[in-house]
């Protein structure tokens, strides 16, 4: 992850958790989850608060929760102490095997990576999954050039080009650009399938 992006998340977890927490919860974000991930081990990488880990882990897909920011770890197990957080940084997710996941959500994570390492990213989040799991991926949308917020948190700009490469051969089963209620901001979203036998 963008150095400075970590140093914005690890100087001040409680307050950006606390605004995470006090947003409403993402019902279109819950709905399609429900409908295309199936039942079984779950990762939510870059997992910030633990809030969408917890409400997966109580909606029946059991989850670990993975996020390179000490501070917002401990926040998430302070916040959520019955699900399993571990620190894991894009795009290596040392100490993760491949093909560990039934699902992996990513949820407004990868604008906040070098935009050298997004393709990277990708191809290890459909790595992590099992042939046959489900990848939820979605990312804020930034026109023109590369820009940091007032905390210093990078947003970069994504091609959706690469990261469709980077999906390798997973089927694109969503993809969509949308206005986020929350925050106001584009969105881009794509699910994808991976396949059920590698070739």
């Amino acid at each position: 992850m963008d150095a400075k992006t970590l140093q914005a998340y690890d100087s001040a977890a409680e307050a950006f958790a606390d605004d995470w927490d006090s947003q409403p919860a993402g019902t279109d974000l819950q709905s399609l989850v429900r409908r295309y991930f199936t039942p079984g081990l779950t990762a939510d990488v870059g997992c910030g608060s633990g809030r969408d880990a917890a409400w997966l882990n109580a909606d029946g897909f059991p989850t670990i929760g993975l996020e390179p920011s000490q501070g917002l770890l401990a926040e998430a197990k302070r916040r959520h102490p019955d699900v399993t957080f571990r620190c894991a940084a894009l795009p290596e997710l040392k100490g993760v095997a491949d093909g560990t996941f039934n699902n992996v959500l990513c949820e407004t994570v990868i604008m906040h990576l070098e935009p050298s390492a997004v393709a990277n990213s990708v191809r290890r989040l459909v790595e992590i999954l099992q042939p046959g799991g489900t990848l939820y991926l979605t990312w804020r949308v930034t026109e023109g050039s590369d820009q940091r917020d007032d905390a210093g948190r990078l947003y970069a700009v994504v091609d959706p080009e690469i990261v469709f490469a980077a999906l390798n051969g997973a089927d694109l089963l969503l993809e969509e650009e949308l206005l986020n209620s929350s925050s106001g901001k584009t969105i881009h979203r794509l699910i994808a399938r991976k396949h059920q036998h590698d070739h």
